[in-house]
C-alpha cells in the first residue's frame, strides 16, 4: 500500500492545486492486481490478489479520483471485483494477463471495456487458444495501442485498426519519468531502467519497462504506420479515450459547449501551439 500511496499523494496534490497545463483528468490505477508471468516492469513483490476493499482503500487515498484500472481477469476474485468496480462506474481495462479466451470473455461480458497496451504483457494470439488478445480483438472494447514502433510492429498496428475499426482503438503513450530526457539511468517505481536510443529497459533483466513516447510522436509514426490522413487518425487521441472514459460530453472534439483544449500543429505535424481551457499554455517560438 505504501508503494501505491507515494503515487496517488502527488497526483491528488496536483489534481487540488491545478497549474496553466494539462490537465489530470483521473488516476489509472495499473496494479496490483495483475498476473506475476506477465507482470512486466512491475515488481512482482508488489502485486496483490483483486481485493475490493483493498481498492476501496485505494480510492479514499486518491479522493475518489480513480477512474480506470488495469485487472488480469483470471486472478482470484477478478471477475468479482470487475463485477463490482463496473457497478460503481469505474472503467475497467483487462491485461498483464495470460487468460484464456473464456475467461477474458467473460470479465468482458462483466464489464471490462478496454484492453491495456493490447499485445503487450498478455498471453500472445495462437489460433487454437485465442487468449485474453483474441478475445480483446473479436469483442467490442477498446484496445489501447503503444504506437513506438517497439512494442507494436507497423504491421501489427495496421491488423489491429482493420479488426476494431478506428473507432475502437486509443494509441497511447505508456511513456515514464525518462520521456523528453536524455539517453541514462532512470527510475521506475521501485525499479532502475536504462534507455538507450530511445528504448527503455530494466537494468536488472533487459525488460522493456514503459516508453519514451510522446502523443504528438504517436501520431506521427500512425500517419507512417498506416499512410491514412490526420484527420482519420486524430479520434485514436481524442475523441476515443473521451468516449471509453465517459467524459465525451465535454471532451474529445472541437464543438460548441466542450473544453476549449486545443493543439495546433504546424506543416510538419510538430505542436505549435496548446491551448487549455481557452488559454495558451504553450506556444513554440522557434
Amino acid at each position: 500500500f505504501r508503494m501505491i500511496h507515494s503515487c496517488l499523494d502527488p497526483i491528488d496534490t496536483a489534481m487540488d492545486h491545478p497549474k496553466p497545463a494539462a490537465n489530470i483528468l483521473g488516476i489509472h490505477l495499473e496494479g496490483p492486481f495483475l498476473a506475476p508471468d506477465f507482470k512486466g516492469s512491475m515488481p512482482g513483490h508488489l502485486l496483490k490478489r483483486p481485493d475490493l476493499e483493498l481498492f476501496e482503500k485505494y480510492q479514499r487515498q486518491a479522493d475518489g479520483r480513480i477512474t480506470y484500472i488495469t485487472v488480469a481477469p483470471e486472478a482470484e476474485g477478478a471477475l468479482d471485483l470487475i463485477r463490482e468496480l463496473h457497478r460503481q462506474g469505474i472503467v475497467i481495462s483487462i491485461g498483464h494477463s495470460g487468460a484464456d479466451y473464456d475467461t477474458a470473455m467473460e470479465a468482458i461480458h462483466s464489464g471490462a471495456a478496454s484492453a491495456t497496451h493490447i499485445f503487450n504483457a498478455m498471453k500472445p494470439l495462437h489460433h487454437h487458444a485465442p487468449a485474453i488478445s483474441g478475445a480483446a480483438l473479436e469483442s467490442d472494447i477498446y484496445c489501447e495501442a503503444i504506437c513506438d514502433g517497439r512494442h507494436l510492429h507497423p504491421g501489427i498496428v495496421r491488423l489491429v485498426l482493420k479488426a476494431k475499426g478506428l473507432d475502437r482503438v486509443i494509441a497511447v503513450t505508456d511513456s515514464i519519468m525518462a520521456t523528453g530526457l536524455p539517453d541514462g539511468d532512470y527510475m521506475l517505481g521501485v525499479n532502475k531502467i536504462r534507455v538507450t536510443g530511445g528504448d527503455a529497459r530494466l537494468i536488472s533483466d533487459g525488460t522493456r519497462a514503459g516508453s519514451t513516447l510522446t502523443t504528438i510522436n504517436a501520431l506521427k509514426n500512425l500517419i507512417k504506420f498506416t499512410g491514412r490522413k490526420m484527420e482519420e487518425l486524430i479520434p485514436l487521441l481524442t475523441a476515443n479515450p473521451a468516449s471509453l472514459l465517459g467524459i465525451s460530453g465535454r471532451k474529445g472534439a472541437v464543438a460548441v459547449g466542450k473544453d476549449a483544449d486545443l493543439v495546433l500543429l504546424d506543416d510538419e505535424t510538430n505542436v505549435d501551439t496548446t491551448i487549455v481551457n481557452g488559454s495558451i499554455v504553450y506556444q513554440n517560438i522557434q
